[in-house]
């Protein structure tokens, strides 16, 4: 299935949006999309659920670092029911924040040209003066990751610090801040990068990836239990 604006866009604006089952594409990637030219970054990020402790320094970290208002947020992290029994019990933790997809659904829906991907670093963004609030974004992703800034009424989500920490050639807050070093974060275009090399030699996952959004935002898989998006 391919994302485009007619599967979005049916008529006079309106939006029709169908996930299907909660799905997901287990993967043992050994090549790289090369369909971007090799001159612009694919900037992505791969969430290690192996490393991660669910400790939540992450979207502490990015909640302060973009002054995220309360009530809503641009990272969470999930987690799983227990796994095992008593005393024996684990879970599993998993990232929960916008895919920045190759082919985003949310930029096809947009009216005003509002949403936007950035053809030289790949991410998602929104370009906050040229929202009008018509949510149909946030109706049109299939991850369920937007929502409406209480302050400043626009479109919101992650942007990987776009603004702050990369503006200031740091890593995205949630990656500086992870202390078990379960977020990669870099360039896909890079294969000689660490996240490419995470990417070619260990099992990932992408949540929906079925519907052809083509995430970069890549997972690899907790060991215990069933894998599910």
């Amino acid at each position: 299935m391919k994302c485009s604006r007619r599967n979005f866009i049916v008529g006079s604006g309106a939006v029709i949006f169908t996930t299907g089952g909660a799905g997901l594409s287990l993967l043992h990637s050994r090549k790289l999309d090369a369909s971007e030219p090799q001159t612009a970054k694919r900037l992505g990020m791969v969430h290690d659920e192996t490393a991660c402790i669910g400790c939540t320094a992450c979207t502490d970290a990015c909640r302060e670092v973009n002054k995220v208002p309360e009530g809503v947020s641009r990272l969470e992290i999930l987690r799983s029911e227990p796994q095992g029994q008593f005393p024996d019990v684990s879970y599993r933790f998993t990232r929960r924040s916008c895919q920045h997809c190759e082919n985003p659904p949310c930029v096809y829906v947009c009216p005003t040209g509002a949403a936007y991907k950035d053809e030289q670093t790949g991410i998602i963004d929104v370009h906050k003066e040229k929202c009008v609030g018509c949510g149909y974004c946030l109706a049109a992703c299939p991850y369920q990751v937007r929502f409406f800034n209480p302050e400043d009424h626009s479109a919101d989500k992650c942007n990987f610090c776009r603004d702050t920490n990369l503006a200031q050639g740091k890593l995205p807050a949630c990656v500086e801040s992870c202390p078990t070093n379960a977020l990669i974060f870099g360039d896909l275009n890079d294969k000689t990068s660490e996240i490419s090399q995470v990417i070619s030699n260990k099992v990932v996952y992408r949540d929906k990836a079925h519907l052809g959004t083509q995430p970069k935002l890549y997972k690899v898989p907790h060991q215990k239990g069933e894998v599910s998006s």
